[in-house]
């Protein structure tokens, strides 16, 4: 890739179909007001760019994994943390402690969601609730949130929790029970502010640390532990 390209893929991003109605209306508006008062023209045009800024959508590349070990973080944002606990039900794990890794997307942030892991969407579980700051532990338990739970082969299951946020109003969750998705693919977006955590088996070796940026579909949070084959002893 040339230099211009490389310029030109990183200043002309797709935004996702979901923010198209609200880059229209906010055109529409930066129009109107401009017309009434000239003055208003110059703030409309900076939160339209903003809202295309928001719904930006840049290509990313998950990492090769063949075996499908590697756990991919499902969003952009800061790790607010990592713990070892056992799920609430609603995640639709087994009861046994998982790592929970939490990722706080503020409103700079790409807000739209990938799949941790190549897999199949076992169940879909959503929870009305309140809107805390999503930064904070408690919005886990008592934000709004879509929860999905994905089969990702070798008898292991994973869960990742899209929540709103203080400002968030809407979750978008585009796959059902059934859905198979490839690592990195897009599963879904929610709007201004938000966080989103994701459960994976105990036994994983963590690769991030709290306070650390993380990237969807690029920056690997964990490695599955590796099936040990079971060696076969020679009867004599």
């Amino acid at each position: 890739m040339s230099i211009i390209d490389s310029i030109k893929s990183s200043i002309f991003v797709s935004i996702h179909p979901a923010g198209t109605p609200f880059v229209v209306i906010f055109s529409f508006v930066t129009v109107l007001i401009g017309w009434v008062w000239s003055p208003l023209f110059f703030l409309g045009v900076v939160l339209t760019i903003w809202c295309i800024y928001f719904f930006r959508n840049p290509n990313r590349f998950p990492p090769d994994d063949k075996n499908n070990r590697l756990i991919i973080a499902p969003a952009d944002g800061k790790i607010v943390e990592i713990s070892e606990l056992v799920p609430d039900e609603e995640v639709g794990l087994t009861k046994t402690k998982f790592i929970k890794v939490g990722i706080f997307m503020n409103v700079f942030d790409v807000h739209v969601n990938r799949s941790p892991m190549k897999g199949k969407i076992i169940s879909k579980n959503y929870i009305p609730g309140v809107f805390f700051n999503a930064s904070l532990d408690k919005a886990s338990k008592e934000n709004e949130r879509m929860s999905l739970t994905m089969d990702v082969g070798n008898n292991k299951k994973i869960g990742f929790v899209q929540i709103a946020g203080l400002i968030a109003r809407r979750i978008i969750t585009s796959v059902d029970v059934g859905s198979e998705l490839k690592t990195g693919e897009i599963f879904g977006l929610i709007r201004f502010g938000s966080r989103v955590d994701v459960y994976f088996p105990i036994e994983s070796k963590v690769k991030i640390l709290v306070g650390q940026t993380s990237i969807a579909g690029e920056t690997v949070l964990a490695e599955l532990e590796e099936k040990k084959e079971l060696k076969k002893t020679s009867k004599k």
